[in-house]
């Protein structure tokens, strides 16, 4: 039966979502950004955060900053956790803006999931994949990118619905997926299946 066990060696169905789950399943699940802990991620090893702008701190097409989101960034710094905001937005000179009074180094356009933009993120943080972590609302691109190099992967749920026109496409693969991995105890947490 596929998805079950048999005897000592797991199923052609197993290695199949586990091999998937090493790529898109992310090691948290958060409901939002501001449900991540900065001072225990610090305790945990992690010194540079790689976070993602649209749906994941504010709408995709806004780019406002909120007193709660300076508080969140003021706080992952006074706990020795530096940021980089990257995006794959072609807006470039808005998320410069957005990332400046956030006092966050940024890299907008990036090419997630592609390994280059987090590269270049770990540089600017000066860290490496042991001790960097992604923040992003996307699991084939924040998750499927940082779990590629090797990074600790939280995925949030988005900030809101609206979305743009390919990325409301994307996220129909990316529910079959989340649902496939969940129903097999993959996913952590309280993470959505719907």
């Amino acid at each position: 039966m596929l998805g079950r066990a048999r005897g000592p060696s797991a199923s052609g169905g197993d290695r199949v979502a586990k091999g998937l789950a090493s790529f898109v399943c992310p090691h948290e699940y958060r409901r939002s950004v501001y449900d991540v802990d900065a001072r225990e991620l610090k305790r945990r090893g992690i010194d540079g955060l790689i976070v993602d702008v649209d749906n994941t701190l504010v709408e995709w097409d806004k780019h406002e900053v909120t007193t709660q989101m300076e508080e969140w960034f003021d706080k992952a710094r006074d706990a020795g956790v530096s940021c980089c905001i990257v995006s794959n937005s072609t807006r470039a000179s808005k998320v410069s803006a957005f990332a400046r009074s956030l006092g966050a180094e940024f890299i907008c356009p990036a090419t997630k999931p592609l390994p280059s933009s987090f590269r270049s993120a770990m540089r600017r943080l000066g860290t490496h994949s042991s001790n960097t972590a992604v923040i992003g609302d996307q699991v084939f691109t924040d998750i499927l990118g940082g779990n590629a190099l090797g990074l600790r992967t939280i995925l949030v749920q988005p900030v809101s619905p609206r979305e743009f026109a390919w990325t409301r496409l994307i996220r129909k693969a990316e529910r079959l997926v989340l649902r496939y991995l969940k129903a097999r105890g993959l996913m952590p947490g309280d993470a959505p299946h719907n």
